[in-house]
């Protein structure tokens, strides 16, 4: 059940940030001052790809709360971590985002930190 819910955790976090990632730069870029926030945050509701996304994420936190309900918190916090990589694989493929090799360098090391705690 632990490795179950690892994996819907990463999964639905990589896609939610993904989707929302796609969303808001559809929206282009946000200023900080009361007006603009206000606005932005009314467009975001009647954006479907960040509405997606935030759902993904929602199911991504009940996920990660029964699995610490399961699992030591040095387990499952370590675990969900694959996400980075599977992030940084959408990122260039999906979002044809332009990853280095010190990005795919970094996001392989969090996947071998993963792969060392199934052991």
């Amino acid at each position: 059940m632990r490795w179950l819910l690892v994996g819907i955790i990463a999964l639905c976090n990589t896609v939610g940030d993904v989707l929302n990632t796609a969303g808001m730069k559809r929206q282009g870029e946000a200023e900080l001052d009361l007006r603009s926030v206000a606005h932005m945050v009314a467009r975001i509701f009647r954006n479907p790809l960040v509405l997606a996304g935030l759902g993904s994420l929602a199911v991504a936190f009940i996920a990660l709360l029964s699995l610490l309900s399961i699992s030591n918190v040095s387990f499952a916090v370590p675990a969900t971590a694959i996400s980075y990589l599977l992030e940084t694989l959408l990122a260039k493929y999906v979002l044809k985002e332009k990853v280095t090799w010190r990005r795919w360098g970094a996001a392989s090391l969090v996947a071998f930190g993963v792969l060392m705690l199934s052991w």
